[in-house]
């Protein structure tokens, strides 16, 4: 069985759990995929997917999709191919589209155990912090992984307690200014940014894979809790 060596840790209460949650998956770009294959990998018997991209050569450097193989097609399909091919009893709902006002409702119609938040941007990851508040969903929020290179210096913990991280900073100030005190978890580095010369943001290997392992980690801990 594909899960033996999981069991040993989780026994098979805790590989149960894993069976019989769903995770919504926002996001396959660096973090997102290495979060939604880990817990492809960890036994959850069903992932939501959620990505309106599709492949790009510049992808190849940090996304597990990303592959001169892939290249144009969009990540849902490639991520679900994986997921499939990882454990084909896994059920997988794809929606190749953006999280936003339109979408959200159907997304969400779905029983959720956990929202795994890899959002690039700002205005919707705020919004699903929101509704996870709303809908009394946990979660956990990605922040910024880009201009880093020291994937040793990430860490998970509340957003209201981060540090130099300047996208948990907007978030923060945007929920404060709303009235919204969660203690809403998030993975975050302590690096400062590396300042480049361009607004694209530079990212390695590592950092993205480091932040969407510890997410699915996390996840995967307080599934089994």
């Amino acid at each position: 069985m594909i899960f033996d060596r999981l069991k040993l840790i989780t026994k098979e209460e805790g590989l149960q759990k894993l069976q019989n949650s769903t995770v919504l998956v926002l996001g396959l770009g660096g973090v997102g995929g290495h979060a939604c294959e880990a817990l492809a990998r960890s036994g959850v018997g069903t992932l939501i997917i959620v990505d309106k991209d599709v492949v790009d050569e510049t992808n190849i450097n940090r996304q597990l999709v990303a592959l001169h193989s892939t290249i144009g097609l969009p990540k849902t399909n490639v991520m679900k191919q994986r997921i499939l091919d990882i454990n084909p009893n896994c059920i997988v709902h794809s929606y190749y589209t953006f999280y936003n006002q339109e979408s959200k409702e159907e997304i969400l119609a779905h029983s959720i155990d956990f929202i795994c938040d890899c959002i690039d941007t700002i205005t919707f990851k705020i919004d699903i912090i929101k509704e996870s508040i709303t809908r009394k969903i946990p979660i956990i929020s990605s922040m910024g992984a880009g201009n880093k290179i020291h994937p040793e210096t990430f860490e998970i913990g509340f957003l209201h307690k981060t540090t130099y991280d300047p996208i948990a900073k907007v978030i923060r100030t945007k929920l404060r200014k709303e009235h919204i005190e969660a203690k809403i978890p998030v993975v975050y580095s302590k690096e400062v940014p590396i300042e480049t010369n361009t607004t694209v943001i530079g990212s390695t290997a590592f950092n993205p894979s480091v932040a969407g392992l510890l997410m699915a980690g996390y996840i995967v801990r307080q599934l089994i809790e």
